[in-house]
This record gives C-alpha cells, structure tokens and sequence, in this order.
C-alpha cells in the first residue's frame, strides 16, 4: 500500500469515532474503517473530504457513499472471515476493501467499465489486490460464481432482485436497498432458510443512486 500521512491518518481516527458515536458498535469492524485508506478511493485533491460523513460524487454520475452508510451496511450483513460474498455496484472499490479487509473473499460487479478499471487501480494503491471485479449486469449477478454467503447491493433496487436471491446459499443473507429511484429506500436484510425460502427485515430509510440493468 502506498504511504500516507499524519492528518489523513487522524482525519480516519476521527471518522471512526464518528461512527462509533452514531451507534456502529462492532469493533472488527470499526478496526476495518480504521485501516483502509478511504482517501485512495476520492478523487485526487479531495483526500480530506474523503473522511467527512456525506456521499461524495465520483465518475459516471455515481456515488462513494458515507461511511455511516457503508458501516451499518456491512454491519447488517454479518460478515465472518472466508465469506464468500458478492458485491453489486463497486463503484471506487472501498466497500469491496472494507469486505476485504473483514476477511471477505470478495466477488464485486459493476456496469461501467471506466468505474470498474478505476476501482481496480483504487483496490491496487491500497493493497487489496485479491478482491475480484467483473464488468456486467448486476441484476444478472455470478451465476458462475455462486453460491454466496453473502450478497452486498450498494445501489437502489425498485424491486427484489429475485435472480441475485437465488445465488444466496441456504443460510446465507443479503443486504438490499429497495424503493423508488427518486425517494428513500429502506434498507432490507433478506435471510434464505435451509428449505430455500426467504424472510426479510427492514433497518431504516436510505438514498442511493438506482441499480440499472445491462452495462455502459
């Protein structure tokens, strides 16, 4: 990983207390926010807002979004070290090095191939060259790939993505935000039992960029 510098470093201490302080309790991950490098993952000249608690834009009209929304994110979906999980949306990649960093063996989709060659440029600075990026439809998921233990969505889906579900093993659980693309979504855990059928619960109100089908 390349080197940074002191104030980066406690801008990144400052951001974790900030999460601490609006309720994410877990401290593996907390440790995980507090080792990527969330500055290689923004625009070069904006590393300091990169520790600012807000969505940030990136290319192609999509969103990093804040790390509070990242953090509960990935705390709903329960991740254990060598989970096999499928992210869809990479966008610059730092969800998919917080998944990695928790141990995750990581699979992530993204539609637009400027984003996914960034990311891939993003995850390499920072030194998570095992995440796996594929360029594709994410409604469509990896069906070569699965099963998964996991399946992380990081943009608004207007329905159940019932093709991504059926990728989750028995067991397995998923984090989705669903509603439509220019309201609030609320944030779904989704759960596949041992004979295949699927409960769900809802964990609050959210705005994500919308989960496009086909790619760019």
């Amino acid at each position: 990983m390349e080197s940074e510098n002191y104030l980066l470093k406690g801008l990144r201490r400052r951001m974790v207390e900030d999460l601490k302080a609006k309720g994410i309790k877990d401290k593996t991950l907390l440790e995980a926010f507090a080792k990527v490098p969330r500055h290689f993952f923004v625009g070069r000249g904006f590393e300091e807002w990169a520790y600012r608690d807000q969505a940030f834009q990136i290319d192609c009209d999509q969103t990093i979004s804040q790390p509070y929304t990242v953090a509960l994110q990935t705390d709903l979906l329960d991740v254990e070290p060598g989970d096999k999980v499928l992210e869809i949306g990479t966008g610059s990649g730092y969800q998919a090095a917080i998944l990695a960093e928790l141990g995750a063996e990581v699979y992530t989709v993204e539609r637009f191939k400027k984003l996914m060659e960034t990311a891939k440029k993003n995850l390499k600075k920072a030194g998570y060259t095992q995440v796996k990026l594929f360029y594709g439809d994410g409604w469509q998921g990896l069906t070569e790939y699965a099963p998964f233990d996991k399946i992380l969505v990081t943009a608004a889906a207007e329905s159940m993505p019932e093709k991504l579900l059926e990728q989750l093993k028995p067991g397995g659980q998923a984090v989705i935000p669903i509603g439509e693309v220019n309201a609030s979504q609320k944030m779904h855990r989704i759960r596949r039992k041992a004979d295949g059928s699927f409960s769900k619960t809802t964990h609050g109100l959210f705005r994500f960029v919308p989960m496009l089908k086909g790619k760019k």
